[in-house]
């Protein structure tokens, strides 16, 4: 077992012991699902401090397959960023895989395209999983995976961003879903505007 697997390996292994709640997307696709907002924020500030750590690692550590089935949640309702099956150490400026292996729904369109892909294809992702926690809706419903593969990957579509959602919340889905990776933001850029946002939701309360 080479050391990059050592790492994910007990970080999977540490989180499935301490997770008791399941998976974040049970959590917000379950029936008369009951999160308020301010919980909500603060879940999307977990999962940046948690992708922060990888892509701060050196190398970076790209997790290439973030999406709300692989967020845990503990008995106190923190997310720990989980399954690293598809992580790939980053080595040089640009990772390559030949195989697409993932779920089309939150993965980025270079991704999906079988383009050379960098750790702000993370940052796409989690662009997606704001989306569900904000909307408590599934991304791409009604959609087969090679259908999602087109409208994502060669069509430029982006999911709905309905006109309700708070306008500071949607301009950051919208910046981690820009065309060009390089204009997304980093999780170090993105933790200070989730941490005014937890602020703001809890002044709401």
């Amino acid at each position: 077992m080479d050391k990059q697997t050592m790492f994910v390996f007990l970080i999977n292994v540490s989180h499935l012991i301490h997770c008791c709640r399941g998976s974040l997307y049970r959590l917000l696709h379950r029936p008369n699902a009951q999160l308020d907002e301010k919980r909500r924020m603060r879940m999307a500030l977990d999962v940046a401090k948690g992708m922060n750590y990888l892509h701060s690692s050196h190398p970076v550590i790209v997790h290439r397959d973030l999406k709300s089935p692989n967020l845990l949640v503990d008995k106190n309702w923190v997310v720990k960023v989980s399954d690293f099956g598809l992580s790939r150490m980053k080595h040089h400026t640009f990772l390559s895989s030949k195989s697409t292996a993932g779920t089309p729904e939150w993965m980025a369109p270079e991704v999906l395209r079988n383009e050379p892909a960098n750790e702000k294809c993370d940052v796409y992702s989690f662009g997606v999983i704001l989306w569900e926690l904000t909307t408590l809706r599934m991304p791409w419903k009604g959609m087969n995976p090679m259908q999602v593969v087109g409208a994502v990957g060669f069509q430029n579509r982006r999911l709905e961003i309905p006109d309700d959602v708070d306008p500071t919340v949607a301009n950051i889905i919208s910046d981690c879903w820009q065309t060009d990776p390089q204009l997304r933001p980093t999780f170090s850029q993105l933790m200070p505007r989730l941490r005014r946002l937890e602020r703001l939701f809890v002044d709401r309360t």
